[in-house]
């Protein structure tokens, strides 16, 4: 979910952080990727028209890998370096995020299946949408994927937004591309949303610079964390009636949530019990992440064993793979030699 309104409040109180920028203008830039959320993209969006999916010969869903076997060929043909970052173990406080998530789920279920008795095509539609739920094999799935491609992957030791984003505060990497607006909560200086769609989609990548964003609200790292925890978001509950403009406008006025909750009307807005904010506020400041990660390598994908995984294990048709195959060892190659050369700059628009 990330944080409740952002995207809006920053469109209509900071519209100079937010640019929309051409998917192949980050030619020759590393880009940390929250992989559990592209992850769950592929499996809503990619080979799925109401309850019929991708599936191989078993009967297992196959389009998460569809999804990001195209994606990261489609990144590596405009000359960019993926870095797949994979959640790890959840934090404590998101609990409570999950058991809603659970419940939502458990819901859609209910409407689903009455979608299907009735026959109501678009409801199934809507509904099977939201059962989705990305499993352990799912991320286990693409990670073998990515590394048959010779593409990096991370396992982040709790929320990979944060891990992406310490690299990028590192320099590792140009910018990080999720769809979880609280990647900007954990301070990323260069934030990418649409990098990760499908082609098929056509929409412009947005890009958010933090420096800028809290520039335009006139707010320092602290302040803007707290108007993200007040605003709504995946680790404590917000404050009903306490919204992104409210919010804001609230900590213009006193600064930090300890003074707003010393001078809000509360019997208006009623503060949650045992509302964790501090401990949430400790989380976006100091997340667990690691810097510990080994040298950022892109290597030679290995044919042989792509074509075992994706033809023999999982059905994909051998001769699409094997045309995409000559064209993305091409590509890597041209990566792994070269990066800078103008050679790869002229085949990308050759190939484009």
């Amino acid at each position: 979910m990330g944080i409740k309104g952002l995207t809006k409040l920053l469109a209509d109180h900071a519209p100079k952080a937010m640019k929309e920028q051409k998917f192949e203008s980050y030619f020759g830039r590393k880009i940390a990727i929250d992989a559990s959320m592209s992850v769950y993209q592929f499996l809503i969006v990619v080979g799925r028209t109401g309850m019929n999916t991708l599936t191989n010969q078993t009967g297992e869903v196959t389009r998460h890998l569809q999804g990001m076997f195209n994606r990261t060929i489609r990144l590596l043909e405009a000359g960019i370096e993926p870095v797949y970052v994979f959640d790890g173990q959840p934090p404590e406080l998101k609990k409570q995020e999950f058991a809603k998530r659970y419940s939502k789920r458990e819901d859609a279920t209910n409407d689903l299946n009455t979608a299907i008795k009735i026959s109501d095509l678009e409801g199934i539609e809507k509904h099977s949408k939201r059962t989705v739920k990305v499993t352990k094999q799912h991320n286990e799935d693409c990670k073998r994927l990515l590394r048959l491609m010779g593409v990096p992957t991370i396992e982040a030791p709790c929320e990979a937004e944060a891990q992406c984003t310490a690299l990028c505060k590192s320099d590792k990497v140009f910018a990080v591309a999720s769809e979880d607006m609280d990647t900007l909560t954990f301070g990323a200086p260069r934030f990418l949303r649409h990098l990760m769609d499908p082609s098929s989609r056509k929409i412009p990548v947005m890009e958010f610079e933090v420096s800028k964003v809290l520039e335009e609200l006139r707010l320092t790292m602290d302040q803007f964390i707290d108007l993200c925890i007040l605003s709504g978001c995946d680790y404590c509950d917000s404050i009903k009636g306490i919204g992104g403009q409210t919010a804001l406008k609230l900590i213009r006025q006193h600064s930090c949530i300890e003074h707003i909750l010393e001078n809000i009307n509360k019997e208006r807005y009623k503060i949650p019990e045992e509302w964790p904010y501090q401990e949430t506020r400790r989380l976006f400041k100091e997340p667990n992440v690691t810097m510990d990660v080994p040298e950022l390598k892109w290597i030679a994908p290995d044919e042989e064993g792509l074509l075992s995984f994706l033809v023999n294990e999982n059905g994909f048709n051998s001769d699409r793979v094997a045309k995409v195959f000559v064209l993305f060892v091409v590509i890597s190659s041209l990566l792994i030699v070269d990066y800078g050369s103008p050679y790869i700059k002229l085949f990308v628009n050759l190939s484009s």
